[in-house]
């Protein structure tokens, strides 16, 4: 379960995020009007000291329990029915969105600090593939690099088609039975839940209508429409008859939705703190009405999806 690292590593640095912005305070957190060599120098000091840390304790939490091998590549596309891919590409658009945020920040231009920032998050999230590959337990993914940069494109692409974030992936959980029947895969708390237990993840594209349709005074700015992917029977990560074992009355099914989001960003406010925090909360989709749609043809109706 390779993918559980990045959203882990993506959760760890939106909360540094929020708790810096709070340290910090509004005034600080201003961007500014022109480009300020000492914070933009500042920013790529940072962000390769933070990258050289994370990959430091990555190397000793993930990966010293296991041998060492040659590096080399495997074929997991096939595994826990592409939920991880959906999970490599979330994580890189957001590493990407947060650092153009920060060269913004230091007053660089709209177009260059989104390609810098989507260069930052790519490779910061694609370097954990090396380490994969000399991983005898694992091996690098070609895959993941491709989840990655699709999430990267997908954010600066918007950026420098329509200068702003029309379309923003977001993530959402619910607990489910499958975590009991293996804990030791899937997690045994909730916190362990979140990250690895595929089957109560959605992954979401949640898209601003009013962005669309500039005209329309009357929808809100801050509406959104969601579609979302996840999938359920996963107890391993291929399909096959191993699966059986544990759910042999159960398939593994994939799962569509539809919902209605909010966008935070769209929010009006004067202060910095908040839009940092906005801008670090809406990573997640907030529980809606949602319309599901599963791999068989079944519709079901959730009042409150989570």
């Amino acid at each position: 379960m390779k993918g559980l690292r990045h959203i882990a590593t993506l959760l760890l640095i939106l909360t540094a995020f929020s708790v810096s912005g709070q340290a910090l305070g509004d005034e600080f957190l201003k961007p500014s009007d022109s480009l300020n060599i000492g914070r933009r120098n500042g920013v790529i000091v940072g962000e390769a000291v933070f990258a050289i840390g994370t990959y430091a304790a990555l190397s000793q939490l993930w990966y010293s329990d296991y041998e060492k091998s040659s590096f080399h590549f495997i074929d997991d596309n096939a595994e826990w029915m592409q939920m991880d891919k959906a999970g490599h590409a979330f994580s890189t658009y957001h590493l990407s969105n947060q650092s153009a945020n920060l060269f913004r920040w230091s007053g660089m231009d709209q177009r260059k600090s989104s390609i810098y920032g989507a260069a930052s998050g790519f490779i910061f999230v694609s370097a954990i593939e090396i380490f994969d590959g000399f991983s005898q337990e694992w091996g690098a993914s070609v895959g993941d690099l491709g989840a990655n940069f699709g999430g990267a494109a997908l954010f600066v692409g918007q950026e420098l088609l329509w200068r702003e974030q029309r379309i923003t992936p977001k993530f959402s959980f619910h607990k489910t039975p499958y975590a009991s029947v293996r804990p030791d895969v899937l997690g045994s708390s909730l916190s362990e839940q979140i990250f690895k237990d595929y089957n109560g993840q959605t992954y979401w594209l949640s898209a601003n209508v009013r962005s669309f349709f500039k005209g329309s005074a009357f929808i809100p700015k801050w509406f959104n429409v969601a579609f979302g992917y996840g999938a359920t029977g996963m107890v391993t990560g291929e399909n096959d008859p191993v699966n059986l074992v544990f759910l042999p009355e159960k398939g593994q099914l994939r799962q569509y939705y539809f919902s209605i989001d909010a966008d935070l960003t769209k929010i009006r406010t004067k202060s910095h703190l908040l839009k940092t925090i906005f801008s670090v909360v809406n990573t997640i989709k907030i529980p809606a009405p949602t319309i599901e749609v599963n791999g068989r043809g079944d519709v079901k109706f959730h009042a409150l999806y989570f």
